[in-house]
């Protein structure tokens, strides 16, 4: 059986845990400081990333996802303390938006997974925040803060966390190479131009997406930016448009 995880070192304090065996190719992100660390997504939740965590740090951990999407909370039974955004607070707890069949339907989608789990016993993560966020929240860990940027679109609640310090932009399901989906019931276009924008005013130095490659250059920010502007122009920035393909990634309206 090949081994689930791949972690990589960015700097002395980050950490990049990715899932690169499933199609979906999620990056979790590592921060640490002097008196927690900070775990942003956590993955399908098919094996223990808890796990890769203690291989780098005994300091304790706080898990945010990005947004409450399987593929970035399904680890969060490991953790006693994470956070989410206030408009995801009932998906969480117990509303989440789509069924387990749905979800387990796009687990396997592309892959065979029988090696690590029975799919069929798959569900949801649901439990309870320690604390809620808010735009502009900061998560200080000691000698390291990291800022709450609420960037919806992608789903209600979505969020990227910019590091002043670093220039780092942990960009979540908002921006990354690969097809973007803005086309889900639960999804908003318009928002998504929106907070696309909203990040583009900040000195990003570098972009850490949550999936596929982090080998990712600042510019994709403006030509996502163009990009969603120019199909807002066209009268196309709706549920329904379809496929519109572009030089680094595509989006699904």
């Amino acid at each position: 059986m090949e081994k689930w995880f791949v972690t990589k070192q960015i700097n002395k304090n980050t950490f990049v845990i990715s899932e690169p065996y499933h199609w979906e190719e999620t990056n979790c992100y590592l921060l640490l400081g002097s008196k927690k660390a900070l775990l942003i997504d956590t993955g399908l939740g098919i094996c223990n990333i808890c796990d890769e965590v203690r291989k780098i740090t005994k300091l304790p951990v706080v898990a945010v996802p990005t947004h409450v999407h399987w593929d970035h909370i399904g680890g969060l039974w490991d953790f006693s303390e994470f956070y989410v955004h206030e408009l995801e607070k009932d998906w969480i707890e117990e509303n989440f938006p789509l069924s387990n069949e749905f979800v387990r339907k796009m687990l396997v989608k592309g892959n065979n997974l029988i090696e690590y789990i029975n799919v069929d016993d798959y569900a949801v993560f649901q439990g309870n925040p320690k604390k809620i966020l808010i735009d502009g929240d900061i998560i200080d860990l000691g000698n390291r803060k990291i800022k709450v940027l609420h960037t919806p679109g992608h789903s209600p609640g979505h969020m990227c966390f910019f590091e002043e310090a670093t220039g780092y932009l942990f960009s979540g399901d908002l921006i990354y190479k690969g097809t973007l989906f803005a086309n889900y019931e639960s999804t908003d276009p318009e928002k998504y131009l929106e907070s696309v924008q909203k990040i583009s005013n900040l000195p990003v130095k570098r972009v850490f997406p949550a999936h596929h490659s982090i080998d990712i250059l600042t510019d994709i920010i403006s030509d996502v930016d163009k990009g969603l502007t120019d199909i807002k122009k066209q009268g196309k920035l709706c549920h329904g448009s379809g496929l519109f393909e572009f030089n680094q990634w595509s989006i699904i309206l």
